[in-house]
């Protein structure tokens, strides 16, 4: 029963901080790639090094639907970005502008769902969305004027005012300081691109491999005029990162394997050291030492697999509490999530695949420790082990 105890825990804990690990990871992730990146983005080739309204690239309804027949894409999001400084009042400001399909957008973004003050734009609009600290620095307000001016499409003057319909709080401290959405007619006509995109970020269908899908699309699109990534190779920073995070995980998962096995070899040692009279009895009436041996194996994966299974048992309700209502970070944890555009919480994540994983490296363990029992029959002398 200690034996099954320390294995239960063991593995409750392994579990439990992997899918938290695992969970903030995908927290993060999603929270950079699906609220703006997207998990592919198909842009001109040349964009992504020199990103300039001069490597856009005109839209192509072609294209996009050609996007769309990928088994793994759900969407397609076309966008035009690009720099501009923003006066109101007495104050001028450098803003990130981006020209979006408000309902495409929506879809992948849920940029709807951030609007804390006035309404969201629809593709008929000629205001904008201002992002709530930029509002705020500035002084503006829903239905205020703003002015915006900047270097459009081939060396042009880009140059416009605008009104403001809402104002919207994005997870990012950097965006939430210096961003303005127009739709995306809107943003066209202010850069003078006709009807030119900077990129297309795809919305993809859940489970669907973003490698996978830009092999594909790489096959479908002309590599020539496109050049398609995703978002590992956009964000190789947050990949590193993930990586080095992880490590510090697997580096405590492995101590709790290091308990795990001197409990199961704990176990092992007693049940040969303290059992050698009654196999030196067993072996002398007849019974074989294969026959012994599985015995002994069997017995020591029962108790691990008592052990796993309690383990994962225990730890699906907490898994799943934390999954709906995730670890809110607060101080300057969160304040150093959110100026690297993550959100500050800490859900768990719901994959079968983190239990059956650990389950099954337990179970691995147990079987190679029974090792030390076979050959602990196989070297028993029955004379010597039946005497008392």
């Amino acid at each position: 029963m200690i034996t099954v105890a320390s294995i239960m825990f063991s593995v409750f804990f392994a579990v439990f901080i992997r899918a938290l690990q695992l969970g903030m990871y995908d927290s993060m992730t999603d929270a950079v790639v699906r609220s703006w990146y997207g998990y592919v983005q198909v842009h001109a080739q040349g964009y992504w090094d020199e990103q300039s309204l001069d490597n856009t690239f005109p839209r192509d309804v072609a294209t996009e639907s050609e996007l769309l027949k990928q088994s793994s894409v759900a969407g397609v999001v076309p966008r035009l970005e690009g720099f501009a400084l923003l006066t109101y009042a007495d104050k001028v400001r450098g803003v990130h502008l981006s020209g979006i399909n408000p309902t495409a957008e929506d879809e992948m973004s849920e940029l709807r769902k951030r609007v804390v003050s006035g309404a969201y734009i629809t593709d008929s609009d000629s205001a904008v969305l201002v992002s709530e600290g930029l509002a705020r620095y500035l002084g503006i307000h829903t239905g205020d004027s703003l002015a915006m001016v900047g270097m459009g499409f081939n060396a042009s003057t880009a140059a416009g005012k605008y009104s403001v319909k809402g104002v919207v709080k994005l997870a990012s401290t950097q965006a939430n300081n210096a961003s303005v959405f127009l739709p995306l007619a809107a943003a066209q006509s202010f850069y003078g691109t006709d009807n030119r995109l900077t990129a297309l970020a795809l919305l993809l269908k859940p489970g669907a491999d973003a490698t996978e899908t830009v092999q594909a699309l790489q096959h479908t699109l002309d590599t020539k005029k496109y050049e398609v990534m995703s978002w590992q190779e956009m964000l190789p920073e947050l990949v590193q990162m993930i990586q080095v995070d992880s490590a510090g995980g697997q580096i405590m998962v492995f101590i709790l394997y290091m308990v795990i096995s001197f409990g199961i070899f704990g176990t092992v040692l007693m049940m040969v050291a303290e059992r050698r009279y009654e196999f030196g009895v067993l072996l002398s009436v007849g019974m074989s030492r294969i026959r012994l041996s599985r015995i002994l194996v069997l017995e020591s994966l029962l108790i691990s697999t008592i052990g796993v299974l309690s383990g994962i048992v225990i730890s699906r309700p907490f898994i799943h509490y934390f999954h709906q209502n995730p670890i809110t970070l607060t101080g300057r944890a969160a304040d150093t999530l959110r100026n690297f555009g993550f959100d500050p919480v800490m859900p768990t994540l719901l994959s079968l695949s983190i239990p059956v994983t650990h389950g099954a490296a337990v179970l691995t363990v147990a079987v190679l420790l029974s090792a030390y029992s076979i050959v602990s029959v196989y070297k028993l002398d029955p004379l010597k082990a039946s005497r008392r």
